[in-house]
């Protein structure tokens, strides 16, 4: 092969990779806003944290949310302790608290 092979092939494999990070973005800003929803709205959130793949937050009405529609979202479990749901999300956690955060 002609090294002009190996420039196209690195380059359709860069358009690839980048394709796919902005899909993945979107899908977890969607993911987001039905967390947002499931968890009974941004007015219901009143606070969140992380710890370590646990996503903690504390709603005004625990009622509100939905753990099944939570469930669905890929988290591996949730608990309700009073106010607080703590939701694994695995690595994602983090993620999910920094977006959470822009929505404020």
């Amino acid at each position: 092969m002609q090294p002009i092979h190996y420039i196209i092939i690195f380059a359709v494999l860069v358009i690839l990779f980048l394709a796919v990070t902005r899909a993945n973005k979107k899908d977890f800003k969607l993911e987001i806003n039905k967390l947002v929803e499931y968890l009974g709205g941004k007015d219901n959130i009143i606070d969140t944290e992380v710890e370590m793949s646990r996503f903690k937050v504390t709603l005004k009405d625990v009622t509100k949310a939905n753990k099944e529609g939570i469930m669905k979202l890929g988290a591996k479990g949730v608990v309700e302790i009073e106010d607080q749901l703590k939701i694994i999300f695995g690595k994602e956690a983090k993620k999910l608290k920094k977006y959470m955060d822009e929505l404020k």
